[in-house]
């Protein structure tokens, strides 16, 4: 039999406060020695898991094993780790080495035993000459560096990495992003870390978990998670992407933006409605477009630092962003083609908006905790239906008062000729949206649907 190599164990994990649900059935495994990264945007639920692992906040449901010993219950200091946080919590009255030396003071440890660990680990963080200077006087990058010492002098079996360096600026942040990589495979333990920042998720992660509204996306290493993303929400947080709909002509043949292509991809059946991904830098851009699968018309050219960064509107009228190390002139008509390989395709998460109600009248249908009018569909009272609605049949009003709900934009994505939000109405329901309007998110808005757009059926 192999051997488990996990370290931690994540099983079936929830947590709310209050109505709202931060952690919904989270299952893990953190594999010895493994650098593994929380990412997702705020509120996402990272932080609250890593609070839960520590032992600074207890599950709702579900339980947590360290080395095949539930620890769901135990207190934060009978726990074998130690978190660093983004505000480092140095002690202001300790120089740099009592800062280091604090832990070990408490469990008694040999002073000749504390001094031998607390210089190794400053030589370890490159902070040998600080050992009597005063924290306050020490620039964030230091501070940080004193944090992460103070953290791995105890020699946890893991380290828990909040947010540590969000506080820096870019040049230390980068800097420091290569000396917690060094210290990783120095230390050969177990490294937690909880950020949002993608980049930096896929610079220092082994393994990379994305998480959006309290579940996780998907787990995979930084290459997978980059060139094979499960759904559009990964797709489009993590790095740049033009998010397509398409359709699946057969294997191996995929139909977007007007075109039809060769691809890799298998299994999705014929004439199916999909999601394509095409990276940026995966359009192939060239200045004969005769020689090319389609063409565009160059809208706007952006030079990065390491490439330019443009906007084409292709022949079919859709905007594809693109990047590329040659600049082409705005206005310029360009060719374009994309490999096989580099055409991603994923399955639709949904192809309709789906919402479980019930009948008030042959001509009213309650739903999202709301009352909308609809065609008699020869239903009665109490009847319980589903009801579903295209994604662009749902209008959106800038007057909220105005819908028959209201609701908050919560996730926008640009699908090359129009925008697909996600509104989150005022009972947590999601509403899907297709449209050409602009929103930004955090918007408040209307929600209303003509009776003639929803169609109804009873539920057994």
């Amino acid at each position: 039999m192999a051997k488990d190599n996990s370290i931690i164990k994540i099983e079936h994990l929830s947590k709310s406060f209050g109505d709202k649900q931060v952690l919904d059935d989270i299952t893990l495994d953190i594999r010895r020695g493994e650098f593994v990264t929380l990412l997702g945007p705020s509120g996402c639920g990272k932080t609250t898991l890593l609070r839960m692992i520590a032992g600074f906040a207890k599950p709702d449901e579900g339980v947590i094993l360290m080395d095949g010993n539930d620890i769901s219950e135990t207190p934060p200091h009978k726990r074998p780790l130690n978190t660093v946080f983004q505000r480092y919590a140095l002690f202001p009255h300790l120089n740099v080495y009592d800062n280091i030396a604090f832990g070990l003071k408490l469990n008694k440890i040999p002073s000749d035993e504390i001094d031998k660990r607390v210089r190794k680990v400053l030589k370890m963080v490159s902070m040998t000459d600080y050992e009597d200077r005063d924290v306050t006087s020490l620039s964030g990058g230091q501070q940080q560096r004193v944090a992460i010492a103070r953290a791995i002098v105890n020699r946890p079996k893991v380290l828990l990495l909040d947010e540590p360096l969000a506080a820096l600026d870019l040049k230390m942040r980068k800097d420091m992003q290569m000396e917690l990589k060094e210290m990783h495979n120095t230390l050969g333990i177990t490294f937690i870390y909880v950020t949002h920042d993608q980049e930096e998720a896929l610079t220092l992660s082994d393994t990379v978990v994305v998480m959006s509204e309290g579940k996780i996306q998907q787990i995979g290493t930084p290459t997978d998670i980059y060139n094979e993303p499960v759904n559009s929400f990964v797709a489009d947080f993590i790095g740049e992407s033009n998010i397509l709909n398409g359709k699946m002509i057969r294997d191996r043949e995929v139909e977007f933006i007007g075109h039809t292509f060769e691809c890799v991809d298998e299994g999705f059946g014929e004439h199916t409605a999909v999601d394509v991904v095409v990276r940026p830098e995966d359009i192939y851009i060239i200045a004969h477009a005769e020689n090319a699968k389609f063409t565009g018309v160059v809208k706007s050219c952006t030079f990065k630092g390491v490439h330019y960064e443009m906007f084409v509107e292709t022949d079919k009228g859709y905007e594809l962003m693109l990047q590329d190390y040659n600049a082409f002139e705005i206005g310029s008509t360009v060719g374009m083609f994309i490999k096989p390989s580099d055409i991603h395709v994923m399955r639709k998460e949904r192809t309709c908006n789906t919402f479980d109600g019930v009948m008030v009248s042959p001509t009213k249908v309650k739903m999202l905790g709301a009352e909308f009018d609809c065609e008699d569909c020869g239903l009665a009272e109490g009847d319980r239906v589903t009801v579903r609605v295209n994604f662009d049949k749902v209008e959106l009003l800038d007057n909220k008062e105005d819908g028959t709900l209201m609701g908050e934009v919560h996730f926008i994505l640009y699908k090359g000729n129009h925008y697909h939000l996600t509104i989150l109405t005022d009972d947590g329901d999601n509403v899907y949206v297709d449209t050409n309007d602009i929103w930004d998110n955090c918007d408040l808005v209307g929600i209303s649907i003509a009776p003639k757009h929803l169609r109804i059926t009873k539920r057994v």
